[in-house]
Parts: structure tokens; sequence; C-alpha cells
């Protein structure tokens, strides 16, 4: 946000403001919507990215504007600046997780291939003084499996629960921003609990892994490097804040170009970078093997609930998933059917346009989806603002985003049932998968905060 240009803002607010009352205050605004998906209207010039609104601070109130402030690399340089003095009692274990969509920007920008490119991440960062470097694909596949289970849960009770299905997936925290203050009831209920795999990675680190250090939490300095901009936004939600004990699950969130324009700034090779392997949570001694989940560039939550919801509720074992793309590529179907009946459909929705279809749909009762997985930024994770905007500014820089997507491909699936270490936390830091310690720290709410309590049609599934 604090590379956006006062003018720029201005525009912006002025375009959004006037669009998001329309849309809001207006029925026409659906009718249009609805001509639009009859025709086959596009009109991508048009189009107003769901990132963009919410990255602009003209409607933030004071405090959370105060609060992202503390969120650039000032903030980030003050800590290391106070680590550096001899005043040990304002000493910070700085720890900084990456986001798997991150690496690929490096990989791209550095010219290496992408296990290499995290090595080079990790030096720069530890050259720095950042003690402890993860990745996050360990914290996305516990909010991957709680996705699984609860998804479950809710198709089970579909016919008692008018709020159980469809669900919509709760990793990207513009969609949840949007759903909390635009949608409101109309949509908070149908969001998954499970945290985001930033705020599930905040919690282990605050708590697991401070323990394992045996530090207070609130000595330790967690800093998020991501895609977008967007999870600022979510570091700085008052629900994941200890107030008793002032700190928050992730203190910083620094977008990959803000890591990038810091190395820059410090004129720093990438050939004069040590290549320091990633840690990792248990502190076992060993390199750090990158994985991916399945999906397209983002955490592929669609992928993996559509396959074990396959397994677990109907006994098929799906091996491949085939999209049917429908308006665009960022409005895809995922089907499972058996002897001529559809079991069960999922949907893929991504960047605000789709958004607003998939809500006009909502609003009329005509969602046939049990799940759709949401996100804000066109294109994915990946296509994220804070790494994928071009050097011009406004436009997303397509081949760049080619090439993070190729780079993305070349890291190998695993399952997140397959992974031992998530095994070892089950049990070591939350005392088995359904106890009242996992619910607290691997679930949250999402609240109807809008000004609008619009209630759904009734619908059939």
């Amino acid at each position: 946000m604090s590379e956006v240009s006062k003018a720029k803002r201005k525009e912006k607010c002025e375009n959004c403001t006037k669009q998001c009352n329309k849309r809001q205050g207006e029925e026409g605004a659906n009718s249009i919507l609805e001509r639009e998906e009859v025709n086959g209207q596009s009109n991508e010039g048009s189009q107003l990215l769901l990132s963009a609104c919410l990255s602009c601070d003209g409607c933030l109130s004071e405090e959370e504007s105060l609060k992202l402030s503390q969120q650039n690399l000032e903030e980030l340089e003050r800590v290391l600046a106070l680590n550096k003095k001899c005043d040990v009692s304002k000493h910070r274990v700085l720890v900084a997780s990456v986001c798997p969509q991150s690496l690929p920007f490096f990989a791209a920008k550095f010219g290496l291939d992408v296990t290499e490119a995290a090595h080079k991440l990790c030096g720069f960062l530890k050259s720095l003084g950042v003690q402890f470097v993860f990745d996050t694909t360990l914290a996305a596949s516990f909010s991957i499996l709680e996705s699984q289970k609860e998804f479950i849960q809710r198709y089970r009770r579909r016919h008692h629960d008018s709020h159980a299905l469809p669900m919509f997936t709760s990793s990207c925290p513009g969609w949840i921003r949007y759903s909390e203050r635009v949608l409101g009831s109309l949509v908070t209920p149908h969001i998954c609990t499970a945290r985001s795999p930033q705020l599930i990675m905040g919690c282990l680190v605050k708590d697991y892994f401070s323990k394992q250090q045996k530090q207070s939490p609130e000595k330790v300095y967690h800093m998020v490097v991501a895609p977008c901009f967007d999870k600022k936004l979510e570091a700085v939600k008052e629900e994941f804040y200890n107030s008793l004990i002032e700190t928050r699950d992730v203190d910083c969130v620094l977008t990959s170009k803000e890591i990038y324009y810091l190395m820059e700034r410090r004129k720093v090779s990438v050939e004069e970078l040590d290549s320091v392997p990633l840690d990792q949570v248990l502190g076992e001694a060993g390199d750090v093997v990158l994985v991916r989940h399945d999906g397209r560039g983002s955490e592929g939550f669609l992928e993996h609930v559509f396959k074990h919801a396959a397994k677990e509720l109907f006994g098929l074992d799906v091996q491949e998933i085939t999209y049917k793309t429908l308006r665009n590529r960022d409005f895809q179907e995922v089907t499972l059917e058996r002897d001529g009946e559809v079991l069960l459909q999922f949907a893929a929705i991504y960047g605000f346009r789709n958004i607003q279809t998939l809500v006009h749909r909502m609003r009329k009762g005509r969602v046939p989806y049990q799940l759709v997985e949401v996100l804000s930024c066109p294109g994915g994770c990946l296509s994220g603002r804070g790494q994928a905007e071009s050097e011009a500014g406004g436009q997303v820089d397509k081949a760049l985003v080619q090439q993070m997507e190729e780079i993305y491909s070349s890291l190998p699936v695993r399952l997140p049932e397959l992974n031992p270490v998530l095994k070892t936390l089950y049990e070591d830091w939350l005392q088995g998968q359904d106890s009242p310690q996992a619910i607290k720290l691997l679930h949250t709410e999402y609240k109807d905060r809008s000004q609008s309590h619009t209630q759904p049609p009734h619908m059939q599934w």
C-alpha cells in the first residue's frame, strides 16, 4: 500500500466508491450483470479488481490505517536496529515465513530454480538479522486438512442446515474482508471456519515455536513474505491480537516486491548472497524439501477437498481433475459424476468481476455448487498485486505471471495427509485432531460487519 501514489489512490477511490455505491445501492446493477452473463460480455477494460479496492486506504478506519502503517520496511528495519543495540530487554527473535507463491517471483527475478532462489532469499533475510526462515506450506496443509473435514461435516448436515452449503474457502483475506464488510449474512455463514495458511502459521510460530525456543510470544517478531497486499489487512484484524501479552500472530507482512526493493536499496547482488537452507518448525536437521499442493498457482483447496470428498462420501478415487471453463479461465467448474448422476459440483472463482457474478447468483438462489474456491486476484495467488504488477504500475505483468506459473508447477505435489510432520504436530502441539486446542488454534469465526443484513433466499441442494 505504501507504493501507491496519492494521485493514484484518489483516482481509484473515486472510481471504486462510484462503482461500489452503484452495485450496493441499485437493483439495476444486478440486472446488468445478468444481461452480461447471458450475452457473454466481458468489459475486461473496466474491470474493478477486488485486490485494488481493498488495498485502497480511503475506506479504512483511522485505527486500521495506524496498524497498517506499521506493515512496511521501515518497521522491520526499526526492529532490526533495536536488536543491534545493547538493551537486551528489547531484543526480539525475528522469524520470517515465506508463502510458497512468493518463491516463484524470486526465482524469476534471480534467474534460478525455485529451491536455489529460496536458499538465496533465506540467505538475504538472515543477513539482515532474521534468525529463522520458514516456508508456510506446512500451515497450508493444516488449513487444507481442516477444510476437508469441515466440508464433509457440512455436506452431511445439508438437509437440515440452510447455511451448510455452499461452503466458501477462507484462505483469501481480500475475499474474507469483502464478505464481512459488504456481503454480510448473505455469505459469512457459508465461509469455511478453517484459518488461512497465514493465520495458522502465526499460531504455529507464536504458540508452538516460541515455546520450543523458550521465548514468550511477545519476544518473537513474526514477519510474513506474501504475494499480495491483502495479507496485511488480515494480519491486523483485532481477533488475531492477544491483548494480555500485547502481541499479534503476525507482526508484519511484506510483499515479495517490497523485499526485492529492499535488496535493491541495499545494493545486494544475488551472486554475493549465501545459499542458506530454510529452517524446519520441528527443528530437525536437514534441508527443507520444497513441495506444493494441487491447484493452479494457489493452495489448491478445491482439488484437495474434491478428491477427499469423492473418496469419503462416495468411495471414488479421483486421480486427476478436469476443469470446465465457463465465463473465462477464472470461472471454472469441476464435476463428479457416477452413472450419469452428478454427485459433486465445485467451482473456482477468481477476481472481483467473477465474484460479483457469484454474489448475484447467490442472491437469486441459483448457486449449484457445494464448494467454491474464491480468490480476489484474477489468476490466483501468483498474480497477487504485491509481486505481479508491472513496473509501470496498474497492470499485471503477464509474461512474469506465466513464468511464475511454470516455476510453481515444477515443484512436486505432496498430499497433506502424507506429511509426517503434521501428524506429530497434531499430537504434540494440538493434543489430537479434534481437540479443543485444535479447534481454537486452527479455526476462527467470520462475522457480519456490514450495514445491510440481506438474508439469502432458500436454496435446494
